[in-house]
């Protein structure tokens, strides 16, 4: 399984939001670049950046720190945050971003983004689906930073980008996010059961190596961890531990 860091950007900082509530914010640099400096000495391949601002406007709000990261990582850089027109995906895809992360457009406009992974590649394109379990546990879909319910359940959503080779899946429990409770790994099992040929990358809640662990038994592909490895609950000595045991 590939542990992936995740750098969120917001006003230009690195921070962690809580349960996906930008009013609750932690600021761990002011300086982005350094925390993907330290990133890539991780015995890693991966790099998951989201622009906060840009997944709220629609606009590119951190295009220049977004590029510096790119440059000096080393890693393949999958994107997300206002990447909603062919255009963005055109020219990140061009400026060396390995994927790029689509949520609400592919969430709102379905058909826009199955014709982006026929023109470029179902590896070129992640789904970034994020959930919220309804009163009957049932995950539905939010779009715009997670700040609006879009009444769509997953398992639509997942059938329709099944259907055209969607090869990459990124599903957030909102609820996890930021909260170090837990990933939901009943979510994960229920997503690995019906659809077992996806790349599937489980995110929120990874509170230590434990939690990767877990993931990993589960026969999920990829984690990605933010707060965990910005806190150190996760040591750059765990990470290439738990690599070598793959």
């Amino acid at each position: 399984m590939r542990i992936i860091p995740a750098i969120d950007l917001k006003d230009g900082k690195c921070v962690r939001l809580f349960k996906g509530d930008f009013d609750k914010t932690t600021e761990y640099s002011s300086n982005p670049a350094d925390v993907g400096r330290r990133f890539s000495g991780l015995a890693v391949k991966d790099l998951h950046i989201v622009d906060l601002d840009g997944a709220r406007t629609g606009m590119q709000e951190n295009r220049a720190i977004v590029n510096v990261i790119a440059a000096e990582s080393g890693l393949e850089v999958q994107l997300g945050g206002g990447i909603r027109k062919r255009a963005d995906v055109a020219t990140w895809l061009a400026a060396g971003v390995t994927r790029c992360v689509v949520g609400s457009v592919a969430i709102n406009e379905p058909e826009t983004v199955k014709q982006w992974i026929r023109e470029f590649g179902a590896d070129a394109i992640v789904l970034a689906l994020d959930v919220k379990l309804n009163s009957s546990d049932e995950p539905m879909l939010t779009t715009h930073g997670w700040t609006e319910d879009s009444g769509i359940h997953l398992w639509e959503c997942l059938d329709q980008y099944s259907a055209v080779g969607a090869q990459h899946i990124l599903c957030t429990d909102v609820d996890r996010d930021g909260a170090m409770a837990g990933p939901n790994v009943e979510l994960y099992a229920g997503i690995l059961a019906r659809y077992p040929d996806i790349n599937l990358q489980a995110s929120g809640g990874v509170r230590d190596i434990r939690d990767l662990q877990e993931l990993r038994a589960l026969g999920v592909p990829g984690a990605i961890s933010g707060r965990a490895l910005l806190d150190g609950a996760i040591t750059e000595a765990e990470v290439a531990a738990f690599q070598l045991n793959a």
